[in-house]
């Protein structure tokens, strides 16, 4: 097996009959949601799923810009149960944080006893990505904002966070669910409109990516705060 560093902390192995991703296990020997453990060196590497991760997918479909690095503060929108949470942590590290938002009590519960009990750089915060002033007691600003809300009003949810918790000339990376906006509609349209609404609010897009056939009619948006 070799393993090439494909971006800071995110590798791809090579297992001979196939190429993964994985991240470098900040705490070996605990998986979070069943992955594979695959041991080279020195080093214990999580398997990164793209088709449970939305992220790991924008990855193989060819992402450039990987905004994510060792010791970034990250407020996760819509954290859900914490699959491509675990996968941000193991890449910001010790010296980095992940505030990581949810509405729903049962996969919020999930990510407490799965892995913020286990990861001291993982902080779940039980909060409505549509009330954001809400949980500024608990949330400092951030380096990258992460979103994966599956709402009519995705993008005009970032803007109102990044507004509050965002440093300037900070990212962005929403995983925009189509059918979630309009299901009648096709989904290059959803796309674009959601971008030009982070556009209109001070926003640089940088890429663009359709996440099929890992994600149907989803796709990743990264973008600049620049406002």
């Amino acid at each position: 097996m070799s393993v090439l560093e494909r971006f800071p902390r995110v590798f791809e192995i090579d297992l001979k009959d196939r190429k993964i991703i994985a991240t470098l296990n900040l705490t070996p020997g605990a998986t979070f949601y069943g992955e594979q453990l695959i041991n080279i060196g020195d080093g214990e590497y999580r398997v990164w799923n793209p088709y449970r991760s939305k992220l790991a997918a924008a990855i193989l479909k060819g992402l450039k810009n990987f905004t994510i690095n060792y010791g970034c503060k990250v407020l996760y929108l819509g954290v859900a149960s914490g699959t491509t949470c675990s996968h941000i942590s193991d890449i910001v590290g010790e010296e980095g944080h992940i505030w990581g938002v949810d509405f729903a009590p049962r996969p919020l519960r999930e990510l407490i006893e799965n892995l913020s009990k286990i990861r001291v750089n993982v902080s779940p915060v039980f909060g409505d990505a549509r009330h954001p002033e809400r949980y500024s007691h608990l949330v400092p600003k951030v380096d990258v904002l992460y979103a994966d809300l599956a709402q009519p009003d995705q993008a005009n949810l970032v803007v109102k966070n990044a507004k509050i918790y965002l440093a300037k000339r900070g990212w962005v990376l929403v995983a925009i669910k189509s059918r979630s906006v309009d299901a009648t509609r096709k989904p290059e349209e959803i796309y674009s409109e959601q971008a030009e609404i982070l556009k209109k609010h001070g926003f640089s897009i940088l890429e663009l990516i359709n996440l099929e056939p890992y994600e149907k009619d989803h796709a990743m948006i990264i973008a600049r705060f620049d406002a």
